[in-house]
């Protein structure tokens, strides 16, 4: 591959999203490495031994082999992507790998301290190796030109300041990836976080402070949980009308959305419950919901960037009410659990927090939006 020249950078007043996506990413890995983050002790032995144990180890598989390279060469690319839209086109591919490879050491040298975390040289390899490989796709899809292609479909389908919008778009279907009481249901947290401040509390007087429901919750009816299924794809058109200037583009969105929520939430039903029960979760009423929020975002393209940026709120609001005053069932439960204790432990911290939080940022980044004082246009 030739030398990389100096990237085609993004307009002045366009801010790249790679930063951002790297960094989260980041901490996400952090997260899964090092999760459930109980049991922390010293055992024995230098936290370095893993490096001079024998290779390959003595129990592994081809999933974990795979699991350990795709799993990093993402912050790989986002890294050297961040690097390339910094102007640092030569030292690009080496820095991504570099960080990578130190941020993986730092994780396996921690995990020796976790009882349930078994630190691993050829992890560390595999790792690092995966950083090493995105970064060169970035520098290969900048040597071809495709990420600039990328920088002008961007100038021209969004806005100057789309970036936290583009971040918080790109996170949505990693964050449908953990399985959800109902399909698009991001932000179910408010049971298990009362559970959890009950536990922490017990035998403590500020028990007494947390205010408990009183009343047992009830399961939602059919056509809440259309409405649920509704709201919980047009949250994310909405968001990106919020950045996006034409209203047949705002249609292809709209379109897009509902395509990708589709798609990934079958893959986390077959992860879940297994290939052949992939589609189940596409009841009557589901499909409706589905229906009826296409409808509704093709009906609301016109609307101007602001007045959506308002609607999100509600909506999302509306959303969250909804899906915290129904109760996790059991067979939710028992997924969790499969994901908790099974063999996507490493996946757990990733997509979980995703799925929690995404709502709730959303929601800040759009209040941010809507406290501006310019008033943004819409172009016929």
């Amino acid at each position: 591959m030739p030398p990389l020249t100096r990237p085609a950078a993004l307009p002045a007043e366009h801010q790249t999203s790679a930063w951002p996506l790297a960094l989260i990413y980041a901490a996400l890995i952090v997260f899964a490495s090092l999760f459930p983050f109980e049991g922390w002790r010293a055992q024995g032995v230098s936290p370095w031994v893993f490096l001079t144990a024998r290779l390959p180890p003595p129990y592994w598989t081809w999933f974990d082999v795979g699991i350990n390279l795709a799993g990093y060469a993402p912050l790989g690319f986002l890294l050297a992507l961040a690097c390339l839209r910094t102007g640092l086109p030569r030292a690009t591919v080496w820095l991504a790998a570099l960080a990578g490879a130190l941020l993986s050491l730092a994780m396996e040298y921690l995990q020796i301290f976790l009882p349930r975390r078994v630190p691993s040289n050829l992890d560390w390899l595999l790792n690092s190796a995966g950083t090493l490989a995105g970064a060169w796709l970035a520098a290969l899809l900048e040597w071809l030109g495709v990420l600039a292609r990328w920088s002008r479909f961007r100038a021209r389908w969004f806005t100057p300041q789309a970036r936290g919008a583009l971040v918080l778009l790109a996170l949505w279907p990693w964050a449908l990836l953990f399985p959800a009481a109902l399909p698009l249901g991001l932000g179910q947290v408010w049971q298990r976080l009362e559970e959890g401040l009950a536990e922490l509390l017990q035998g403590t007087p500020f028990l007494d402070w947390l205010p408990l429901r009183q009343a047992p919750l009830e399961p939602l009816s059919r056509a809440s949980e259309l409405l649920v299924v509704a709201l919980g794809l047009l949250a994310p058109s909405l968001l990106g009308y919020c950045v996006m200037r034409q209203k047949w583009r705002r249609a292809v969105l709209s379109a897009s959305v509902l395509a990708i929520g589709v798609a990934v939430t079958a893959l986390s039903a077959s992860l879940s419950w297994g290939p052949t029960h992939a589609w189940e979760w596409l009841t009557p009423a589901t499909q409706a919901g589905l229906l009826l929020g296409l409808a509704a975002a093709l009906a609301l393209v016109a609307l101007p960037r602001r007045a959506c940026a308002a609607l999100l709120l509600l909506v999302l609001m509306l959303h969250l009410n909804l899906l915290n005053d129904a109760p996790l069932d059991a067979y939710f439960a028992q997924t969790l659990q499969a994901w908790e204790q099974g063999r996507f432990i490493r996946f757990y911290g990733l997509g979980q927090w995703l799925g929690w939080l995404w709502p709730y940022v959303a929601l800040a980044y759009v209040l941010v939006q809507v406290s501006r004082r310019e008033p943004p246009k819409i172009d016929p």
